[in-house]
């Protein structure tokens, strides 16, 4: 085995080549770290529903626009999972993230985590990441959505947060908007 070895003007060259090439970022560069950098209040690791395994949400959501929904599986607004899984078909590889929260705030969700993945990935088809149940409003709010409730805390099933790529949320959508509301739609491509 050869050994390679770098001396005098020659290994001088190759420092001041490596120490410029580290320095030297352009500013697209500089934006692009920041964009794929992690929201700090969505680093948690949250447990997938019907699983022992963790979402790290900061890895799913770093430099994407996010739309945070809290949802449950016997709701009159249960049939949205069919709309909010053809917005995240629609535009999740132009950068957007959808988070589904089960949460029985509002006594509309299982107790059974096997019934609330099967109303999600069977009766819907739903592909965007579900996380175990959570607590969505009031005190005992997860921290998540404690920093959601600057727009509004959840009065019900399927609100729906859109958070920019930054980390800010915008804007808080009730269970009424539908998910291909105009208005979602819209706010959600000046994001993009």
């Amino acid at each position: 085995m050869s050994s390679f070895r770098l001396t005098g003007l020659a290994a001088a060259t190759a420092l001041l080549a490596l120490a410029t090439f580290t320095q030297a970022q352009t500013p697209a560069e500089d934006s692009s770290a920041a964009a794929t950098a992690c929201i700090d209040w969505l680093d948690h690791d949250m447990g997938r529903l019907n699983s022992s395994a963790q979402h790290d949400l900061c890895a799913l959501t770093a430099g994407k626009t996010v739309l945070v929904v809290n949802t449950a599986s016997f709701c009159g607004f249960t049939p949205q999972f069919e709309g909010l899984e053809a917005l995240y078909q629609r535009y999740k590889d132009e950068g957007l993230m959808i988070v589904g929260f089960p949460s029985d705030d509002f006594n509309q969700e299982s107790d059974s985590a096997a019934e609330t993945a099967e109303v999600c990935f069977i009766n819907y088809g739903v592909t965007f990441p579900m996380t175990s149940v959570i607590k969505v409003k009031g005190a005992d709010a997860h921290p998540i959505f404690q920093k959601l409730h600057v727009k509004g805390e959840p009065q019900w099933n399927f609100n729906k947060y859109l958070v920019s790529k930054s980390g800010e949320v915008l804007a808080h959508y009730g269970s009424t908007v539908d998910p291909d509301a105009p208005a979602l739609i819209q706010a959600i491509e000046q994001q993009l």
